[in-house]
């Protein structure tokens, strides 16, 4: 009898290619981020990127890091938001596991929480002495959200 392949892919690193591929429809010029949300089943819930809201001309909105109403952080939509509001008929998410490629800010933290994921799964925690991340890294605590870094192999999608 012929023996399965071993170089198969590991949950974590299938769900969190997913994400990461997902970050790939992101038309931020500098950072893309993806998140994928799955149940306990392994089933994918719901899939996000960063992006403007539904509906807004992307072209008619900062992409740079400008002052004031220049600035795209007034308006772009997290990955992980865009995930959680992306859930199918507004899906349970109670108990599911969220994989994204950047660790999240406090008000991602805060919508994980409420919605009641218990596990997230981070590729990238380039920002972890921000005081926003450093706030994300508390209320997940707090609420006993299970964080952990991504330990598998490395993903071969090229982002920019």
């Amino acid at each position: 009898m012929e023996e399965h392949r071993k170089d198969y892919l590991s949950w974590d690193e299938y769900f969190m290619g997913i994400a990461l591929l997902s970050s790939m429809r992101s038309k931020d010029p500098s950072t893309q981020v993806g998140a994928c949300i799955v149940d306990s089943d392994k089933k994918v819930v719901s899939i996000g990127y960063n992006g403007m809201p539904r509906g807004i001309d992307d072209d008619k909105i900062p992409w740079g890091h400008g002052e004031g109403l220049e600035s795209k952080y007034l308006y772009v939509c997290h990955a992980e938001f865009n995930a959680i509001l992306n859930a199918r008929g507004g899906s349970n998410l109670r108990g599911c596991t969220i994989y994204v490629t950047l660790f999240p800010c406090n008000e991602c933290a805060k919508a994980i929480i409420q919605t009641g994921i218990k596990e997230l799964v981070y590729l990238s925690d380039k920002y972890a002495g921000g005081t926003i991340y450093l706030a994300s890294r508390k209320l997940l605590e707090m609420a006993g959200v299970k964080v952990r870094a991504y330990e598998g192999k490395a993903l071969e999608i090229k982002t920019k």
